[in-house]
């Protein structure tokens, strides 16, 4: 347009010199992200840096909406508009809810809602494959070969995947049949920058033909060469999928052409009603929980930084954020003395003390805190992690826990790349490429999405009828068949529970198999709960398994009273005894600790390791629970572990929903339903004797020849 104007970014990779500059000189425009923002709201010339500020433009929204990310925005936001009058414009291609999202931004302001036409309707299949689809396992295996034909068939693709170890194995096991030598390349948020930069570039200049990706390309690419976008694996929300889809044929006139990979028969009905969910254009609604309090101390310190402040005007600001707007002073003055002193039993270690108070104006206490709190600032606590360094290259960052479990000679994929495990030295670990086989795939954490609660309804009213109405593969209509046969199929509004044995090396085994369809967070906190109770009866139980569908339980005895184990008390009674006994919330604690300021990861010059943090946060976490139950930390803690820990209000309604509709049906053999869980269980159960992969699938071909003699 030869405008003359200025635009510019500003993230952790945006060099010192930059970030100086446009403290002093802003751009007309500057694309940032909420831990930037909060950064440069530390500045003691915030208030004038942004006094000209005319718009805040906050695209993808519902990102923000549910997240700690978003508290640190919205606190960012309300202090922001005390300097000047900008104007709030939010983006968003799946928002449900419009008053959400008024609220979110600009309760008290006049809002005006710009909704575009639906003009297309993406273009959704499920790859039609001769391929028998497993009843188990997550590996798009059986339908390689007709995955990549389609790459063939198609100018530029994108396979989403939902976990990192996910791309590393597809993105191998393409390479291995690639007889065409295309293009094929990996982009994973734990790659360097560099490399997903010359990712990004040789799609948008077509150089590369398809690219095998994580949810680090979920959001914000308009590249309109991209002509198709496969989904491999279940898609877990609608919302997200429809993102994911938007990828390809990103232009005004164009359909976008989406295809869905399930990778065994529960994944394939979860693609037939997320594809039903959005040909009904039927979204989740966004849900907003109240802001989360060690979020809170972060800001408190970050506004001290900036100057001092008056403890009734910051309160203002606080509750003018829709996530605090709920906040009492009562509470904000325990998060305030927190800041100040620890809270009584840590207040005579002056390293917990951050800020002082004269006649209710604060002030920072000590300089030296800055650069360790502008080190530290945001409110995304990663895993441990060690760089990885291949010859004079880095490849990216890689789980502290993976690399502690190689020894020099063990090899491992990563970035598409065999390698072989060399040294540890300091935090970079070292690797050669190497050609031998048995490669480890190296996990992360919190890399599985969680089950949506909308997607789940539609799954289980799908179950219900059987999907008699729907065209299925023949593998999927044999599963679905002998679940008719030996049990009964799971309703919407009822709990199905199986009972059956099994004799296993001379040892017989009961089980009893969940179907609540409620996401794997709320299954593994059920698990837990239910072998308290089989505890309870004096039974002795093996363990269990948890998926996004199902809970699988085995125990030495036989348990008549399956409502009992079921019960409304199961939420009430057992829910906060086990709170207080699992490791969970030590860990959990951790985060808390981290994101309040409490303990400091990042130091300069130096970094603390995991055992430091963890050894660190679990002794203050016991102290506290024996001197100062009530601490604002401890609290917080309680309140996360309930919203994304254990995932309280769905495992409530989930009790409510069911307490009078437990269907238990007694069968002489595991259902079609139960034999993935069952393989899961003997898999996990395999793993811990770390036997290879032969064993598993001698394992699953047994199951599968005892299912065929059925």
């Amino acid at each position: 347009l030869d405008i003359n104007i200025k635009v510019e970014t500003r993230t952790s990779d945006t060099s010192a010199y930059i970030k100086k500059r446009q403290t002093t000189i802003p751009p007309n425009f500057l694309m940032t992200t909420p831990e930037s923002l909060s950064l440069l709201m530390t500045s003691t010339n915030a208030s004038t840096m942004f006094s000209n500020l005319r718009f805040i433009i906050i695209d993808e929204i519902h990102a923000f909406m549910n997240s700690k990310r978003g508290h640190l925005l919205t606190l960012n936001l309300a202090r922001l508009q005390t300097f000047c009058s900008p104007k709030l414009i939010a983006l968003s291609a799946t928002i449900t809810s419009k008053s959400q999202v008024k609220n979110y931004i600009s309760s008290k302001k006049p809002t005006v809602f710009i909704s575009a036409k639906q003009t297309k309707v993406p273009k959704i299949e499920i790859l039609k494959t001769k391929g028998r689809i497993p009843w188990s396992g997550h590996s798009p295996r059986y339908a390689l070969s007709d995955i990549y034909k389609e790459i063939l068939n198609h100018s530029s693709s994108i396979l989403f995947v939902n976990t990192r170890a996910q791309a590393e194995i597809l993105f191998e096991s393409l390479w291995s049949l690639n007889d065409n030598n295309i293009r094929i390349a990996i982009h994973h948020g734990s790659l360097e920058k560099t490399l997903r930069q010359k990712v990004e570039d040789e799609i948008i200049s077509g150089s590369v033909r398809c690219v095998v990706a994580t949810s680090a390309l979920d959001l914000g690419l308009d590249w309109g060469n991209i002509d198709l976008v496969m989904q491999i694996g279940a898609p877990k929300g609608v919302s997200r999928l429809i993102q994911r889809i938007g990828r390809a044929n990103h232009t005004i006139e164009k359909s976008s052409k989406a295809i869905l990979v399930p990778t065994n028969c529960f994944e394939y009905v979860e693609c037939i009603a997320a594809k039903q969910n959005i040909e009904g254009n039927s979204l989740e609604t966004e849900t907003i929980l109240q802001g989360s309090l060690d979020v809170l101390a972060q800001f408190i310190v970050s506004v001290a930084i900036s100057g001092n402040f008056n403890k009734d005007e910051l309160f203002q600001i606080t509750v003018n954020a829709w996530p605090y707007r709920s906040l009492s002073m009562e509470i904000f003055d325990k998060v305030l003395s927190f800041v100040e002193n620890g809270g009584y039993s840590l207040k005579k270690y002056d390293r917990f003390a951050r800020v002082i108070s004269n006649n209710g104006i604060y002030s920072l206490r000590d300089k030296s805190i800055i650069l360790k709190h502008k080190m530290n600032i945001g409110t995304i606590v990663e895993a441990d992690m060690m760089r990885l360094k291949v010859g004079n290259k880095f490849l990216g960052s890689i789980e502290e826990w993976f690399i502690a479990g190689l020894t020099p000679g063990d090899t491992f994929i990563f970035g598409g790349k065999k390698l072989q495990f060399e040294k540890i030295v300091g935090n970079i670990a070292f690797a050669k490429v190497t050609n031998l086989d048995h490669q480890k795939i190296p996990s992360y954490n919190g890399g599985n999405l969680p089950l949506s609660t909308h997607l789940s309804s539609t799954v289980r009213k799908l179950f219900e009828t059987g999907l008699k109405s729907i065209e299925v593969p023949e593998e999927v209509q044999k599963w679905l068949m002998l679940q008719g046969k030996f049990s009964i199929y799971p309703k919407k509004n009822e709990l199905l529970v199986e009972r059956f044995k099994r004799k296993e090396k001379k040892i017989t085994k009961f089980y009893l198999a969940i179907y609540p369809f409620e996401g794997r967070n709320m299954h593994q906190t059920l698990g837990f709960l239910i072998l308290r109770r089989i505890k309870r009866l004096g039974v002795q139980p093996f363990g269990f398994v948890a998926n996004d569908y199902a809970i699988l339980i085995s125990f030495a005895e036989e348990i008549s009273d399956v409502h009992f184990l079921l019960s409304e008390e199961l939420l009430i009674d057992d829910l906060y005894e086990w709170l207080e006994e699992t490791p969970l919330l030590k860990r959990l604690f951790r985060e808390v600790a981290m994101i309040s300021g409490l303990i400091y990861k990042k130091l300069p010059g130096s970094q603390k390791t995991a055992k430091q943090i963890t050894f660190n946060t679990d002794l203050i976490f016991d102290v506290l629970r024996k001197h100062e139950p009530d601490h604002i930390l401890l609290k917080t803690t309680l309140e996360n572990a309930k919203d994304s820990l254990i995932d309280i209000k769905r495992l409530a309604s989930f009790i409510d929903r069911i307490k009078d509709n437990i269907n238990v049906q007694c069968l002489q053999r595991a259902s079609a339903l139960a034999f993935p869980l069952l393989f899961e269980y003997n898999t996990e159960v395999l793993n811990k004797t770390d036997l290879d992969n032969f064993y598993l699938e001698r394992l699953e071909h047994s199951l599968l020849k005892e299912i065929d003699a059925v």
